[in-house]
């Protein structure tokens, strides 16, 4: 175990630093720069700016002083907010997101796996068809669709949700089902194929010839392995989500991670764009471990050797 985690880790440290990289490259590539404006500024204020953030620096010492900086965990100030780094955006953004995001994973997870079981043991029955219809509907149409939808019919039209912001437990419920259905349909659809496959393999038929009930079968059985995929997609997803969402935040005018994500776009505000993009990269990297060792619990076949 020490040995994978240390190779893992290792594995971690060296993807980063690719990110970091190939992030810190097109930034600087693209054309244009973080005080770019329709209205020229004069070139003496723009030179002051760049002397005052380090941009009239070498390249390569720019991608050095950033580096020392991710080691201290200091993601640099923010081009657009005086007095506003990207710890602080980060602070303030990701409580938010998580929230909205860990209730969606929640739902992925409590009705889409039921879901896909209860579509897989009723296989062409009316409750695998309803299933499907629900996720074919799910996975074709767009979350920013969805959101509009539930704003028009159950803000505009019926009043039974806000439209905006995070007030009340109410305030949740139109992000959450705009942020979670997608993920939901192909979780569900995920497990149904799974579990048909399993259900196919010889290990079930000799377990139902051994006498175990329907249950422990499928329960002990069936959907400890028809998982394994299923949680290979939730780890990284669990990481997309949490770290907000650029569409579902902005139909919901919800401030988190994803708003100034797409502010900092806009904006050029390269220090907040690259941070955001190695902050996610992090949490990536962290919940693909985490699926790795979760093999193992899930699947005893399964050793951390291999």
């Amino acid at each position: 175990m020490g040995r994978f985690l240390a190779n893992r880790i290792v594995s971690m440290l060296i993807t980063l630093l690719l990110i970091i990289t190939i992030t810190f490259l097109l930034m600087h590539a693209i054309p244009g720069g973080p005080f770019t404006r329709e209205k020229a500024l004069p070139p003496a204020v723009i030179k002051a700016l760049e002397a005052k953030y380090k941009l009239d620096q070498p390249l390569w010492k720019q991608y050095v002083d950033y580096l020392g900086g991710i080691a201290r965990l200091e993601l640099g100030p923010s081009f657009q907010k005086v007095g506003v780094t990207v710890n602080d955006l980060i602070r303030e953004g990701f409580p938010v997101s998580a929230r909205v995001g860990g209730l969606s994973v929640l739902v992925v997870v409590a009705l889409g796996i039921p879901m896909g079981m209860i579509s897989a043991l009723k296989q062409n029955k009316w409750q695998d068809q309803t299933v499907r219809f629900i996720a074919t509907l799910g996975i074709t149409i767009p979350s920013f669709v969805i959101g509009t939808l539930i704003i028009y019919i159950f803000s505009a039209k019926l009043g039974w949700l806000p439209s905006f912001g995070l007030k009340t437990p109410k305030h949740y419920i139109g992000p959450v089902i705009a942020l979670s259905g997608y993920s939901l349909s192909f979780v569900a659809r995920l497990t149904r194929s799974s579990m048909l496959e399993v259900l196919q393999q010889d290990y079930i038929r000799t377990a139902r010839a051994k006498g175990l009930s329907e249950f422990v079968v499928i329960a002990k059985h069936a959907l400890r392995n028809a998982l394994i995929p299923v949680v290979t997609y939730i780890g990284p997803l669990i990481a997309t989500i949490l770290t907000g969402s650029f569409v579902t935040e902005r139909i919901f005018a919800i401030p988190g991670m994803g708003k100034h994500f797409v502010e900092s776009v806009g904006n050029r505000d390269y220090t907040v764009l690259m941070g955001m993009t190695v902050f996610y990269a992090l949490f990536l990297v962290i919940m693909v471990l985490v699926v790795d060792l979760l093999y193992g619990l899930i699947d005893p076949r399964i050793k951390v050797e291999e």
